[in-house]
């Protein structure tokens, strides 16, 4: 099943989660002033990832913000959370406005153009807690955002915008894989910005 760009809040899954694409939730200008702040301002640094026993670092950067120092584990690697800055706060109020959630932390990914991309993979760390909801918001290229049911192995494709924001909330991770698929089309940066809530 695919669904293409839209302007109106949209449920994208069709049991076992809920996942609601917002469409976008900043005007074209302030997508435009938030992609490039970030840009600049962010500590961009090559992901790691260790996968069967090896190390990996990426092509894709990313960096770690949250309300305190505290550690985030993922693909057995240890990120140290810097303080939030002005926009980053800015814009997690507006997040939080829009979600009715509130989150303590945010992990940004830089994909430098269509050829980074990310694996199937569920956020379903402990300290992410359970059933928890998970706000991402696109800026710069707009690109496709897939689902693959665990069981079923039935695919949802979504199309981000530009300043749009994607939330996953409930029992998605729990049943859902998620992925940024590859692709040749595009060749300007992406940045990704996901909203959670770490358990303490």
């Amino acid at each position: 099943m695919d669904l293409f760009s839209q302007t109106t809040v949209l449920s994208l899954l069709p049991h076992d989660g809920e996942t609601i694409y917002h469409g976008p939730i900043l005007t074209r200008s302030e997508a435009d002033q938030y992609f490039d702040t970030f840009m600049a301002q962010i500590a961009w640094k090559h992901d790691e990832a260790k996968i069967f026993g090896k190390h990996f670092i990426t092509k894709r950067m990313a960096a770690w913000y949250g309300d305190s120092e505290f550690d985030y584990t993922y693909s057995k690697v240890t990120k140290h959370a810097l303080i939030w800055t002005p926009e980053l706060l800015e814009l997690k109020a507006k997040v939080e406005a829009i979600s009715g959630d509130s989150f303590n932390s945010c992990l940004l990914n830089l994909y430098h153009d269509g050829s980074e991309g990310m694996g199937w993979h569920s956020d379903d760390e402990k300290t992410l807690g359970e059933e928890m909801c998970i706000a991402s918001v696109s800026l710069g290229a707009e690109r496709n955002f897939a689902f693959k049911h665990k069981r079923s192995k039935e695919k949802v494709t979504i199309f981000l915008q530009h300043g749009s924001l994607l939330l996953m909330k409930g029992a998605t991770q729990k049943h859902w894989l998620h992925r940024l698929p590859p692709t040749k089309k595009v060749t300007r940066p992406r940045i990704n910005l996901t909203f959670r809530t770490i358990m303490a």
